[in-house]
């Protein structure tokens, strides 16, 4: 008998070629027929190149010399991000998420919180690039925080969520500065605003209590005693501290006398300042008790701490915490809005690319006009959040160069909730409408789209609830007695006067 299979004794090469069946018969077990077509996936470009909106915002708004030299710096900064910056986000995600390991293999109480190298990576870039420097250096006055604002509005959705302690670092800063700078703050803002990475430090901001994160004047429970050489020991619970792998921290404390009082309300609260490590690397008297899980931002550290005897100084007058920590919160819900209009810009730009490769029911679904309707409704609520971010991020920077009108403080007072809200609520709207543009891609998780949803929902939550937001925006027009209001409808209608003649202008020139 012949040694030539049975099943196939005579089929020449030429003949399996033109005949992939007598191909499969002669070799069935080769490969697995899983057809040939695969869906090329979206690209991420130079997302400052490909931003025409933000560009054409750089041309109207600043001084030739200054758009001349940050435009340098935003193309190879958004260079940067596609060849390096966007592939170390996604492995803060993928790689592994943050582990706490309490004890070492001696039984010791170490409460070590390990992060993926990446992650780490994300903290040297950030000196480098002077993501929190760049508003303090003030290398272009007033400009210096716009520029710095549209940096992280590049960066964000490629940060792996690193973004979150740097919105403290620079809420830690900035409260710092509005402080005065004291003497004994100084080495602290020096590593907060460097570019060197082996001299940056980023903060923490400890204030969620068991008892509620927004309403500090009655859960906060920790307690502050003073010590002999004029520094205090913080004793109570965190249950919500973000980035808790940061180098320092501001918090809240209650004062205790001599005598054990204790002074209720937001009057008995005082802000303090604290390092996480001693000089000796040792935790400064905290105990992590556990790592959050999380809806999203997985990446994050975020845990629940006891305050054991911390060893804190006291930056702001006695029972002045809740007016000295502000500052920092008007930071960082800018960071929020920074977030929300980044993530819409991102998924729409990816949503736009894949667009052009997609091709169904005849045609690349760019072609397709309930397609572009539902890409413009996008579009809109993008441009509408990058334009009052914008705006906070202008008023910001004539506010901290003492250039300010008394209507521009009204204005960033007022503004500043109301981007926080609004940018957040449509950020999931606008980035859970993207996913759609994807079909089924769009809910798979090895594409990290699904990712952009879940850490959007924060950004409705973190820094104040929409009701909360409200509420401070009511207290705002009390406390100003309208003039928050009359500036913003001044401020409305001047806008509204300037386009009227720019279109009557243009009328006049087509005639």
């Amino acid at each position: 008998m012949s040694s030539k299979s049975a099943v196939s004794p005579a089929i020449s090469n030429e003949d399996s070629k033109s005949h992939p069946v007598l191909e499969e018969l002669r070799m069935p077990f080769s490969r697995s027929m899983i057809g040939s077509f695969f869906q090329e996936q979206p690209k991420l470009g130079n997302q400052f190149l490909e931003d025409a909106l933000l560009q054409s915002y750089l041309r109207k708004h600043l001084p030739p010399l200054v758009l001349e030299q940050a435009s340098r710096d935003l193309e190879r900064f958004g260079q940067r991000i596609v060849e390096e910056i966007n592939s170390l986000g996604r492995e803060c995600e993928l790689t592994y998420l943050p582990q706490l390991q309490q004890y070492d293999a001696w039984g010791c109480r170490i409460d070590r919180i390990i992060t993926c190298p990446a992650w780490k990576r994300m903290k040297e870039l950030s000196a480098e690039e002077g993501l929190i420097a760049e508003a303090y250096e003030r290398k272009y006055s007033s400009w210096s925080r716009l520029i710095q604002v549209v940096k992280l509005y590049l960066y964000s959705p490629s940060s792996g969520l690193f973004t979150c302690p740097l919105a403290m670092t620079d809420g830690a800063a900035k409260v710092i500065e509005t402080l005065g700078s004291p003497v004994a703050l100084q080495d602290a803002f020096k590593h907060l605003t460097s570019r060197d990475p082996n001299q940056f430090w980023t903060s923490g901001q400890w204030m969620t209590e068991r008892k509620g994160g927004s309403d500090v004047a009655h859960g906060t429970e920790t307690m502050a005693y003073p010590k002999p050489d004029g520094t205090y020991t913080l004793h109570g619970y965190k249950w919500f501290t973000s980035a808790t792998d940061s180098d320092m921290s501001l918090t809240l404390g209650r004062m205790v006398d001599e005598q054990g009082h204790i002074i209720q309300g937001t009057k008995g609260l005082s802000l303090f300042y604290l390092e996480v490590r001693d000089s000796k690397g040792q935790l400064n008297g905290i105990e992590v008790q556990r790592l959050k899980d999380k809806l999203g931002t997985r990446q994050v550290p975020t845990a629940e701490l006891l305050l054991d005897g911390v060893k804190a100084m006291r930056i702001s007058p006695e029972g002045r915490g809740v007016a000295s920590i502000s500052s920092m919160l008007s930071i960082t819900r800018i960071h929020n809005a920074i977030f929300s209009a980044a993530s819409m810009r991102r998924i729409i730009n990816l949503a736009r690319e894949y667009a052009s490769k997609r091709f169904v029911f005849g045609k690349l679904i760019k072609d397709h006009p309930l397609h572009i309707q539902t890409m413009a409704r996008m579009e809109v609520e993008a441009r509408g959040a990058f334009l009052l971010l914008m705006e906070v991020a202008r008023l910001l920077g004539l506010e901290e160069t003492n250039m300010a009108t008394e209507q521009d403080q009204h204005l960033l007072r007022l503004l500043t909730p109301i981007a926080k809200l609004y940018t957040g609520k449509q950020a999931v709207a606008v980035v859970s409408e993207g996913l759609e543009c994807f079909g089924g891609q769009g809910y798979m998780e090895d594409t990290g789209l699904p990712a952009m949803l879940r850490d959007a929902q924060v950004l409705t939550i973190w820094e104040g609830t929409t009701n909360i937001l409200s509420l401070d925006i009511l207290r705002s027009v009390i406390k100003s007695q309208g003039q928050v209001l009359s500036a913003f409808f001044s401020a409305v209608q001047v806008s509204y006067i300037a386009i009227t003649q720019l279109q009557v202008a243009k009328n006049l020139h087509n005639m």
